[in-house]
């Protein structure tokens, strides 16, 4: 069924100058001119067809068509309200719903979700591997992706992604490779896997070597089970935190995002 369109605005200014029988007060309780009031009462007279006000000696008073609708009016701007407030409940949500590469979850990120909840112990995390997983289809508050940029959507940079060759000491000269590792053309590597964590299983395993983002690699290579054999060089990519424009407006988000940006 097709709503009708409603001067939601004109309502508003109408409630109040019923309220308070006077075009002056309900100016200033709506922080306008009292000029501004009459024309948006003399524009939804003309919209609806009847009069809602007249000037007596007395001042103002409503007409019966003026009084007709107004406990449905009020009735509807609370139920608006609720509706707001139902909105903001779920924006104050204590539950995250994000969608993360598994071994940049391991790497880099955990540890700082951890940090968020020692300090909000009430949060709680719901992750999900597909990075690339559908916003809304997914209910997603976030996503870490990497890439060379947000898109179309709202995005920081967590953590940049120079690439760097590694290998245990053991390893035969042997590639890993995985989707965007961009190894030459005249390379054949021995073994191919899905994502850059498969192929950091496999580099930590001494099956070969592999190019990764630093952020992967950075703490095998301080424990000393990596050795860089290469790099690092510059990327185009890196570790984005994406979302729709809306996501990136709720409170809830707002206060892990600045935890996240603080390192």
């Amino acid at each position: 069924m097709k709503r009708t369109h409603l001067p939601l605005n004109a309502l508003r200014v109408y409630d109040a100058a019923a309220r308070h029988l006077s075009f002056t007060r309900a100016a200033d309780e709506l922080a306008v001119t009292p000029a501004a009031v009459g024309q948006q009462i003399r524009a939804l007279e003309d919209h609806l067809g009847v009069v809602l006000f007249r000037r007596t000696s007395k001042g103002l008073e409503l007409t019966a068509e003026g009084c007709a609708g107004l406990d449905a009016l009020r009735e509807g701007f609370l139920k608006f309200e609720e509706s707001v407030q139902a909105m903001q409940a779920g924006q104050a949500s204590d539950r995250f719903t994000i969608a993360v590469p598994r071994e940049f979850y391991a790497q880099w990120l955990s540890l700082r979700l951890a940090s968020y909840q020692a300090l909000h112990p009430e949060v709680m995390f719901h992750l999900v591997a597909d990075e690339n997983a559908d916003f809304t289809e997914a209910n997603l508050d976030l996503a870490v992706r990497l890439t060379d940029g947000p898109g179309d959507l709202e995005g920081m940079v967590l953590a940049d992604a120079p690439r760097v060759t590694v290998a245990t000491s053991t390893a035969p000269e042997q590639w890993i490779d995985w989707p965007g590792a961009q190894l030459p053309a005249d390379i054949q590597p021995a073994i191919t896997t899905g994502n850059p964590g498969q192929a950091l299983s496999s580099v930590l395993a001494g099956l070969g070597r592999a190019v990764l983002p630093m952020p992967l690699v950075e703490e095998a290579i301080a424990a000393g089970k990596l050795e860089i054999l290469e790099g690092p060089s510059d990327s185009r990519r890196a570790y984005w935190l994406v979302a729709p424009l809306p996501q990136w407006r709720q409170k809830k988000v707002k206060g892990l995002v600045a935890h996240l940006a603080a390192g």
